[in-house]
């Protein structure tokens, strides 16, 4: 489970930010939001299962998602991808002349085996400048091991794994990702933790990718009629899903695609093509069913059924494997209600029992909104803001910071500007009349 995030100095970000998913002590004023919205790891710590981030256009929000991204990615990769010779592709503030020669910052907190670790390291483009691991069993923090550049602190009682290792350590390849290369117990656990952290894009960029993963899955029956569910439930009038395959070859392929495509198409589908066919009821004059039509998910669906689907699997795996994801424009192309159910099932007790996290990027204000729903659906810790300053640097904080009731009309003030984090628009009329 996530317990904080750190980054200073990568994109936007040019002073170090903490983004945190421990549950403040406020007491909200629907009761429901503090049983089902919170879960307890230990007695004295309490989590977040989601949060929300809002922001203006361009204020950080992707970023935020972007620096979740490069710490897994750098994580798993940089041991067995990464040649001494290979530049570290880290992104610094670039907009101030001191912060672009000084090295990227990233720390993260978390819950793993009954453990709290923190990991964390500075990094330049050229090599690692400090890496540091720390672990808290019980109540006191152990060191088990730091860096500073080529200089290599292991504790031989808490990082045996790690000793000898600091001579195979390049100097662009984290110490952490070597030691997990050897198989050592603490370091593959905490890499394997990364690869359940799921960084995800719901602008479109990806969908191909998290369609493949939904067809995969559905080749499962338990997870086809889960993913089935999820569409029923979410209320899209489509009463069953299914997967046809055919083979393809070179021949089947339109004559008017180069042959470089096609060897492309090709290996990219394995051979094999998928269609994906809806069924919705059919009715007669006296709107009695009378059987089902098949639709065509890629030329008959709207953009938002599409997403919902290509994103099943991803938020399926999530509740029943307790991940972690973190899901940049989770509203674009939904409805603000599919997105509330979303949001929904990973605060239920009852559809997430393992406390998958869910934290999401968005614009949608709707959910802040009681008065659409019927009852609140985030505690005040569970909303985030980023914005600008004049020099172009991020600042992230949360709603709890501010002494407000536990009534007040959080979309409204938001809107107004009472947070800030809202864009600044010039004079349209003005600029028309010109």
């Amino acid at each position: 489970m996530l317990i904080e995030f750190q980054v200073g100095n990568f994109l936007s970000f040019k002073e170090t930010v903490a983004f945190s998913m421990v549950a403040s002590n406020i007491n909200s004023q629907d009761a429901e939001l503090d049983t089902n919205n919170v879960f307890s790891i230990k007695e004295e710590l309490r989590l977040l299962k989601t949060s929300a981030i809002y922001g203006a256009n361009a204020s950080g929000k992707s970023n935020l998602a972007k620096a979740f991204g490069f710490m897994k990615s750098f994580v798993i990769n940089s041991s067995k991808e990464m040649q001494i010779t290979d530049p570290i592709d880290v992104a610094p503030f670039r907009l101030n002349i001191i912060t672009e020669k000084q090295p990227s910052f990233f720390e993260i907190t978390f819950y793993l085996h009954q453990k709290i670790y923190r990991y964390g390291f500075s990094v330049s483009q050229e090599q690692i400048m400090e890496e540091w691991l720390f672990c808290t069993p019980k109540l006191q923090e152990y060191q088990l091991f730091k860096r500073n550049q080529n200089k290599f602190k292991i504790s031989s009682k808490f990082f045996q794994e790690g000793l000898n290792l600091d001579e195979k350590t390049k100097p662009n390849s984290l110490f952490l990702s070597v030691s997990a290369q050897f198989n050592g117990k603490i370091s593959t656990q905490i890499v394997k933790w990364f690869a359940n952290l799921q960084v995800i894009s719901g602008s479109g960029t990806y969908d191909n990718l998290y369609k493949r993963l939904t067809l995969k899955s559905f080749e499962s029956p338990q997870m086809r009629g889960e993913i089935i569910k999820l569409v029923k439930d979410l209320d899209l009038s489509i009463q069953d899903i299914n997967i046809t395959k055919e083979k393809v070859s070179s021949e089947n392929l339109p004559f008017s695609i180069p042959d470089e495509l096609k060897t492309i198409i090709l290996r990219a589908s394995s051979g094999e093509l998928s269609s994906i066919q809806t069924s919705h009821a059919k009715y007669n004059e006296k709107d009695e069913v009378i059987g089902f039509e098949k639709f065509d998910l890629e030329e008959n669906e709207s953009e938002g059924t599409k997403k919902l689907f290509y994103f099943s699997a991803l938020l399926l795996n999530a509740l029943r494997n307790s991940q972690i994801l973190v899901i940049d424009e989770l509203d674009a192309r939904l409805h603000p209600i599919i997105t509330h159910k979303i949001i929904q099932l990973f605060n239920s007790n009852n559809y997430n029992p393992k406390s998958a996290q869910l934290i999401f990027m968005t614009h949608d204000t709707n959910l802040l909104n009681p008065n659409l729903f019927g009852s609140r659906l985030l505690r005040r810790d569970q909303i985030w803001f980023t914005e600008k300053n004049q020099q172009g640097a991020t600042d992230l904080y949360s709603l709890v910071e501010y002494d407000i009731e536990e009534d007040a009309p959080f979309e409204s003030d938001y809107i107004r500007g009472k947070y800030g984090a809202i864009p600044f628009v010039g004079n349209f009329i003005q600029l028309l009349s010109n």
